[in-house]
């Protein structure tokens, strides 16, 4: 004999038919569970519907109060046949100037109507430049290469979020910091990385992935932050876009932070900061690692001979025709006719120009050449070819 099956159609339809048979509707209440209002509500939808009375109900609106009048929308409508690439704001505009007593929605809402009805042509996409994905230079020996990363943020126990920043060599596996930090912001990396330059030297390189503040969305995707590691004479090395494997020594350390430190958080920034200070000091000058010998890292490491300048220097361009300062707008001014937009990252930044045909010039920061400024058509091109270091 199969299992009955029983579900809150089939109990209502038992509950109401028992009633309908003489059975008092007190009892059957207490044994269903239910209130005598659900009873009476239930037994009303069944003698009106029907058994199917006794399905759920839908719970959306049988009316939409700020729904746009489709009069309204024909209106809207009108005005954008007559005017094709007007966009909602000027639709608006136009309406409220002409219709002064006309009840108009929002200029987002004019944009759904435009959308929904399909009389919206699709902008081309902004094009953007891809991080670069040079080739991973080899460490031979310390402070070649540091790598850098943002840890997954934590919660914390008073309830705010932990990003921690870390920082290791990669040739000695020597962690240099781990920071608890409270945002991502490049300013609070640029002082958590010249800490670190002071405290350590200068590194060659640095390998990061292409995240905030490591990498943006403008020329070689510089930041604000690899602008200042390029003027230090570092290079912001980048691994491949969603391999994180390329940075998987330093993936692995976060491993063992994430297990050592963050199960279960500390209460606040202080507390949590001084658990990453212990773990650096174990994972540094106690833990072995397999990869050196069973050795810890602090015995390997050793500072950089490069030390970090008291003034950043400023770059020199010996082979271009002139060094310029880009305006703190990320403009460069060639003359009084000639200007363009080249970063706003390299705000008050000297670059080099040289004109390399008639009219045409290259304009290059540090060791990268960013683009050409042709003076005739008045446009920049941007190179976006791999650049090496």
């Amino acid at each position: 004999m199969p299992w009955k099956v029983s579900d809150p159609v089939s109990e209502r339809l038992d509950f109401v038919r028992r009633w309908l048979d003489g059975e008092r509707v007190v009892d059957l209440c207490h044994e269903f569970g239910i209130s005598r209002k659900t009873a009476y509500k239930m037994r009303a939808r069944f003698e009106e519907l029907g058994p199917r009375g006794l399905f759920d109900l839908t719970r959306a609106r049988k009316t939409q109060e700020l729904r746009t009048p489709l009069e309204v929308e024909k209106v809207v409508l009108s005005v954008r046949e007559k005017h094709p690439t007007w966009g909602p704001k000027k639709i608006y505009a136009w309406l409220l100037a002409r219709e002064p007593g006309f009840k108009l929605p929002c200029p987002a809402t004019m944009g759904n109507i435009l959308t929904r009805n399909h009389v919206v042509r699709r902008r081309m996409r902004r094009k953007t430049f891809m991080p670069y994905g040079a080739p991973l230079r080899e460490a031979v020996r310390p402070n070649d290469v540091w790598c850098a990363d943002f840890k997954g943020q934590f919660k914390l126990g008073h309830g705010r979020y932990c990003y921690p920043l870390t920082i290791t060599d990669r040739f000695s596996r020597y962690v240099i910091k781990c920071e608890a930090l409270e945002s991502t912001r490049t300013e609070t990396a640029i002082t958590v990385f010249d800490q670190a330059f002071r405290e350590r030297g200068l590194p060659s390189i640095i390998r990061t992935d292409n995240g905030t503040p490591f990498a943006g969305p403008g020329l070689w995707a510089l930041t604000r932050l690899s602008v200042r590691w390029l003027r230090l004479g570092i290079w912001p090395e980048r691994i491949a876009p969603s391999h994180p494997e390329q940075n998987g020594q330093h993936e692995r350390m976060h491993l063992v932070l994430k297990q050592e430190t963050t199960r279960p958080a500390g209460a606040n920034f202080l507390q949590q900061q001084e658990r990453f200070d212990r773990f650096v000091h174990v994972y540094n000058s106690e833990r072995p690692h397999e990869a050196l010998g069973q050795r810890p890292p602090a015995s390997v490491y050793a500072q950089s001979l490069r030390q970090m300048p008291k003034k950043l220097p400023d770059p020199e361009y010996p082979l271009h025709d002139a060094t310029l300062r880009v305006h703190p707008s990320g403009d460069l001014w060639l003359t009084k006719r000639d200007y363009f937009r080249v970063s706003s990252v390299l705000a008050r930044e000297l670059v080099g120009v040289r004109e390399i045909d008639d009219g045409r010039w290259l304009i290059t920061f540090m060791q990268l050449d960013l683009g050409h400024y042709d003076c005739r058509t008045r446009r920049f091109e941007p190179i976006q070819k791999e650049p090496t270091n």
